[in-house]
């Protein structure tokens, strides 16, 4: 059974190989605020966070499932999907991007608690059969410690860790030591609910033990273009 994952996030890979999987890595290529304007402005609203994010996981996967089917016609296994995004007090906080938007919402975050909110999707590809898509949303709570100071968030903010990541934070990293309390499934805020993957993988006909140690080499890099494919363990 191969497995894909359609993101190059060294976090989401990390994830997986925990849980015995080696997935084939291809980056999606979607625009993701041109797809969220486009959606917002058909339907006039402002998406949900969890509308958000599966969303996005459902294009994600959807653009590589398809790229697969084209380039490898005899693929037969998994495309996995996702995308995060973090939420205090109803306000949506992406990657910060830069040490000063970092900085400013580590002194707005301590003492405090948010929602990682998860989407994840999985599409069964199987040749000369029409793929099958599942999807679904998790969320997780995260409580920030109150005593974290304004020196502990400068060097946190130092290292670069917290500057491209949903909510400028991690949970199993050195952003750990700042995280008071997580509700839910911890995984989701590492990249994806991998008790949720582990569902929608089911719903296709997978069993989730047969994904354990899977990796294919067989697959080389220009089979689906240089630029978008890395093999397992790549980044």
């Amino acid at each position: 059974m191969r497995v894909c994952l359609a993101s190059t996030s060294p976090a989401r890979l990390m994830l997986l190989g925990q849980f015995g999987i080696r997935p084939l890595t291809v980056a999606p290529d979607v625009d993701e605020e041109a797809v969220i304007a486009a959606v917002e402005a058909a339907e006039a609203r402002t998406l949900a966070p969890d509308e958000h994010v599966l969303l996005l996981a459902r294009r994600k996967a959807a653009d590589v499932a398809a790229r697969l089917r084209d380039d490898i016609p005899d693929f037969d296994g998994i495309v996995i999907g996702g995308d995060s995004m973090f939420e205090l007090d109803g306000e949506v906080l992406g990657k910060p991007y830069t040490p000063e938007n970092a900085a400013a919402r580590w002194r707005t975050m301590r003492g405090r608690t948010g929602v990682l909110h998860s989407g994840q999707a999985v599409v069964r590809i199987e040749p000369g059969e029409p793929p099958r898509e599942v999807h679904a949303t998790a969320a997780a709570s995260v409580s920030f410690v109150a005593d974290v100071t304004d020196a502990e968030i400068d060097a946190y903010v130092a290292t670069g860790e917290p500057l491209h990541v949903a909510g400028a934070f991690t949970v199993d990293s050195l952003g750990g030591a700042f995280i008071e309390r997580v509700e839910g499934d911890p995984s989701t805020v590492v990249g994806m609910s991998v008790s949720t993957l582990r569902q929608l993988v089911r719903e296709v006909g997978v069993e989730w033990t047969s994904l354990w140690n899977s990796s294919d080499p067989s697959l080389e890099r220009s089979e689906i273009g240089e630029k978008s494919f890395m093999e397992d363990g790549a980044q």
